[in-house]
């Protein structure tokens, strides 16, 4: 049970926003509940055994870190690290019969490129283009944790009128075939924009632009960095620092209804022990725009849509390329992209768009354990076991609202089979059996992602992404809501999305008055 009747501030969601929060506003001296509904604090950032009697500590949902800025790390005083990955990609391919692929991983990648594309012209683009997207990065990615700049504001601090217009104005597509021209090159350019995002490369809302946009600008460079420990070991950093600067963490306790003036306010919160009432100056909701609009009992916005399939698996070992010149061991090094070049990525938006499982589903996979295997009982790291995490992309929750088990059986069928026409052996072949003989794997629809999270439509982001200036309606901070002391610190608000704590730290400055 809550120790008072009475908070400065009661935060509604124990996720990883959530806990940043807290953390902030109680080391300003305030009283600080945190509300979590789950046994545990977390929400889609935890680490799990999910296979029954295996020791291996998966980040079961999201998985990589980019846009967390080291400043919240910093201020917090986290005991957390990141690792960067020796690889950044790996796209196997079949050139004039013969199994192939391109490697981006430092030195040799120029030589994969020429062996790939016959020729310089693609990787002095690729250079080129990545170039300006660090540049722009490191503009614009220290405006997340300062007040919302105007659009104007944000064009001048960019300073680059060829980026602003590829990344801002027009449809990625067009930079991409701008300055690409060989189409697996193409595809994983355009795979960034494509993370949790239903849209086609010339989709006029730019949907795609936005998600490409937080995929590139992480950290002041895009990388996407391995968090040791699993993604668990962030949160549980958060909640450490939260309860150490004097925050209560309630877990199984759920808010169901916030009532407020404007100027204080009061949470019905139910628990174990049945129902009592909270109350607040201000109520920070680390859950999604839906969830707020409920709690307030206001008209929730249009729903959303996620588009994924999640699969967790655990090898005893990684599985043969055919490409013989990589070592697997480089290839799951990165981002491993399987049916994704450019041709591909929109035949299978055609077909989700259409209420088709697409016939050859794009994904990716990344292998953790190879860059820190901590994750991993002592027994299984010295005996070659790895992990593998899949993300497919393409996958909207329409296709799963009929049969969702049917569905995300044929789905899992077809994805697995386009990653096995690059390999030596069927990865299911390399599979390790949990305690009751089972293969460890495991696939997440959005449909799975709403009923174990509460993510709507199973939409990562909450809702599709917005780009990271002020618009109308927006607030200084890009995390104020109709109500004056209620604040939305969830990852759909401005400059939300992705494990970044940046709507946390946010709401908080903004909370603070800041």
């Amino acid at each position: 049970m809550p120790a008072r009747d009475r908070y400065d501030a009661v935060i509604v969601g124990g996720g990883h926003n959530g806990l940043v929060a807290a953390a902030y506003l109680a080391r300003a001296g305030q009283s600080v509940l945190v509300l979590e509904r789950l046994g545990t604090t977390g929400g889609a950032a935890v680490s799990t055994r999910p296979f029954a009697g295996v020791d291996a500590r998966l980040s079961r949902y999201s998985y990589l870190v980019s846009l967390l800025p080291d400043k919240i790390v910093r201020e917090l005083g986290l005991d957390f690290a990141v690792r960067k990955r020796t690889v950044s990609s790996y796209t196997p391919a079949v050139r004039d019969g013969r199994p192939t692929g391109l490697l981006v991983a430092g030195d040799g990648t120029r030589e994969s490129f020429a062996a790939l594309t016959g020729g310089e012209r693609e990787y002095a683009a690729w250079q080129r283009f990545y170039a300006m997207t660090q540049r722009l990065a490191t503009r614009v990615f220290p405006t997340l944790t300062e007040p919302l700049p105007s659009r104007d504001a944000l064009r001048e601090r960019v300073d680059d009128a060829d980026a602003w217009r590829m990344l801002f104005e027009e449809p990625l597509g067009v930079a991409v075939e701008e300055n690409f021209t060989d189409d697996l090159v193409r595809g994983v350019v355009l795979t960034d924009a494509l993370i949790g995002t239903f849209a086609d490369a010339h989709d006029t809302s730019l949907l795609q632009n936005r998600c490409f946009l937080y995929h590139v600008i992480g950290g002041g460079t895009g990388d996407w960095d391995v968090p040791v420990g699993g993604m668990g070991a962030l949160t549980d950093a958060l909640a450490g620092a939260a309860r150490a600067a004097g925050a209560e963490i309630r877990v199984r306790h759920e808010a169901t209804r916030i009532e407020t003036d404007g100027t204080e306010a009061e949470v019905t919160v139910r628990t174990p022990d049945g129902e009592r009432a909270v109350g607040a100056r201000r109520v920070l909701v680390n859950a999604s725009p839906q969830a707020l609009a409920t709690l307030l009992g206001d008209t929730p916005p249009p729903p959303a849509e996620g588009a994924q399939l999640k699969v967790n698996m655990l090898l005893t070992r990684l599985p043969r390329l055919r490409d013989r010149s990589v070592d697997p061991r480089q290839a799951f090094a990165g981002t491993f992209h399987i049916a994704e070049g450019y041709g591909q990525l929109a035949a299978a938006h055609r077909d989700a768009a259409a209420g088709r499982l697409p016939a050859a589903p794009p994904s990716e996979i990344y292998c953790h354990s190879l860059t820190d295997a901590t994750i991993l009982g002592p027994d299984l790291a010295a005996r070659g076991y790895q992990t593998l995490t899949l993300f497919g992309l393409h996958a909207p929750a329409r296709l799963f609202a009929a049969d969702n088990d049917a569905a995300r059986a044929a789905l899992l069928k077809a994805t697995l089979a386009e990653l096995d026409a690059h390999l030596e052996e069927p990865v299911t072949d390399c599979l390790a059996l949990d305690a009751n003989g089972e293969p460890c794997i495991e696939a997440k629809t959005p449909l799975d992602l709403e009923r174990d999270l509460r993510l709507p439509g199973g939409h990562i982001f909450h809702r599709d992404l917005s780009f990271p200036y002020a618009v109308e309606g927006t607030g200084r901070w890009g995390v104020e809501t109709a109500h004056a002391n209620v604040l939305l610190c969830g990852a759909g608000a401005v400059r939300g999305g992705g494990v970044s704590g940046v709507p946390g730290h946010n709401a908080a400055m903004a909370a603070l008055g800041r």
